[in-house]
């Protein structure tokens, strides 16, 4: 029995919000309610830009998607208007979709997933607050660089100090 060219579709577009699910680490559910054409293109692009992937799909194949995957907290969220987020960088995805919400008041984060674990839309507006991915690192490795720095400073402070007693004992045995 050949299968409808329309269930094939949707099939399809399931099967890419499974894949989307798998190769992202994040996943944002957004009320896009209100926004218009035009807005919704510029949004996009923001997001293809920094490498991660939007659409608006039907509750209805987003649900059956995050069933598939074991995902069944979506299931309450799931009403209205829903588009979804896609990316691997959490604290990049959680700023442009803050900074988008910014100007366009309408759209709202309804949920998140990150690597499995949901995310109230509170703590993704906390992500959205954390500096860049390349400051974090700066500042673990200053981190770590901080106690071998002061380690060195105070091994260098002994060797000058012994070096100065040598000297005094020196000039005391020469006088």
């Amino acid at each position: 029995m050949d299968k409808k060219p329309q269930r094939i579709v949707k099939e399809n577009l399931v099967a890419g919000i499974k894949d989307d699910i798998k190769s992202n680490s994040t996943m944002l559910l957004l009320d896009y309610k209100g926004i218009s054409v035009n807005d919704d293109t510029k949004f996009r692009r923001q997001l293809r830009d920094a490498d991660m992937k939007y659409y608006v799909a039907k509750n209805t194949f987003i649900k059956r998607a995050a069933n598939d995957e074991g995902i069944n907290a979506f299931d309450a969220f799931l009403e209205g208007t829903t588009s979804v987020a896609f990316g691997n960088d959490p604290v990049a995805l959680a700023k442009v979709v803050a900074e988008f919400a910014k100007t366009h008041k309408t759209v709202k984060v309804k949920v998140g997933l990150l690597d499995g674990a949901l995310l109230p839309a509170e703590q993704l507006s906390n992500l959205a607050k954390l500096p860049p991915r390349e400051v974090l690192l700066a500042q673990v490795v200053g981190g770590m660089q901080a106690p071998l720095t002061g380690f060195a400073g105070a091994l260098q402070g002994l060797l000058r100090n012994l070096v100065c007693v040598l000297d005094q004992v020196r000039e005391q045995k020469s006088a």
